[in-house]
């Protein structure tokens, strides 16, 4: 079997994935500066961009430091992906991917996400119409399959890669498991030995080393953090380093505080004005969420009113935490 290759996609270029809600500009500006090698932005809606949707926002805000970024899109209606594709392309975008992995019921209800698992005709047309569109430069990102009795995942990846795609990336567990159980790294490696195009891991990728074991269990090509690095962003760093070799550094409280105020920076360049403070009290607790006090911060980031405030009340916390102890 010839087996392709993709400049974006390799053991050491690990990619932050597509989350709603949470993988916008600031947040992809800092999973870079860790290490982060590929972003995606949050899913897309097709109809929503042709449409000029309000849905659309801010989600397809970049900068040149931004790059390379990939922008997934999503829908269940091929000729709303080629408009918005064009509208795209003349944008500057390059790279793009196909959300049928999503399994929210108002997304899966309309046939896209997930929902795609039940039409692979369906979305066999969609990647086609989005490989004419950019050669080489489209993937997809699906499931096992909608249920334990529609389990596809081989077809699709077979499906998607005649009809253009230059990779997938493929979480392994079922549409309808959402995010519960286990994810099925077996699965993974029955992937990568069906298809010739590259294979993205996404699924319990929660530390550094379960992605360095995931890739040594399954050969997949590459890995997409998502809830891994939702927590921590500085995963891409552990990451990287244990790819050279290295033990990575055991993150201390000033260490967690400085991520912090970087990321409140970057959201105050970014998203100028009020909203920017409450989307950071929002941020705050998930990345101090096992600390022992968290829920104390918590309130107390929420009646933060300042960015003074706010830095005040985390570094009063973060740094007066025990220091980790070494492993003898």
């Amino acid at each position: 079997m010839n087996r392709t290759t993709h400049p974006l996609i390799a053991a050491d270029s690990p990619w932050l994935a597509p989350l709603a809600g949470y993988s916008d500009l600031p947040f992809r500006l800092l999973c870079r500066e860790y290490g982060c090698k590929v972003a995606c932005t949050e899913m897309v809606s097709a109809k929503g961009l042709v449409y000029g949707g309000p849905g659309t926002g801010n989600l397809l805000d970049t900068v040149p430091e931004d790059s390379p970024l990939v922008v997934q899109l999503f829908g269940s209606e091929p000729e709303f992906f080629e408009k918005a594709m064009d509208i795209l392309l003349e944008r500057g975008f390059k790279y793009f991917d196909l959300n049928a992995g999503c399994p929210v019921k108002k997304v899966t209800k309309t046939g896209a996400g997930s929902g795609l698992h039940k039409n692979l005709d369906r979305l066999e047309s969609i990647i086609r119409v989005m490989h004419d569109k950019a050669p080489g430069n489209s993937g997809v990102k699906f499931r096992l399959g909608w249920d334990g009795e529609e389990e596809n995942y081989l077809e699709v990846g077979k499906r998607v890669e005649q009809a253009g795609a230059a990779w997938v990336s493929f979480h392994p567990r079922y549409a309808r498991q959402g995010y519960a159980g286990t994810a099925n790294w077996d699965a993974l490696a029955q992937l990568k030995q069906a298809v010739t195009v590259p294979v993205i891991a996404s699924g319990d990728l929660f530390t550094a080393a379960d992605a360095q074991r995931c890739i040594a269990e399954t050969g997949v090509d590459g890995v997409m953090f998502a809830r891994g690095a939702l927590y921590a962003p500085y995963v891409f760093d552990e990451y990287n380093t244990l790819l050279r070799g290295e033990t990575p550094a055991p993150q201390t409280g000033e260490m967690l505080a400085a991520m912090i105020s970087r990321h409140a920076k970057l959201i105050q360049e970014h998203f100028p004005g009020k909203k920017a403070l409450v989307k950071m009290r929002t941020i705050v607790p998930r990345y101090v969420r096992n600390m022992p006090g968290a829920r104390i911060l918590r309130s107390q980031v929420v009646a933060c009113d300042s960015w003074e405030a706010l830095s005040d009340c985390v570094h009063e916390f973060l740094c007066h935490q025990p220091e980790p102890e070494d492993e003898a």
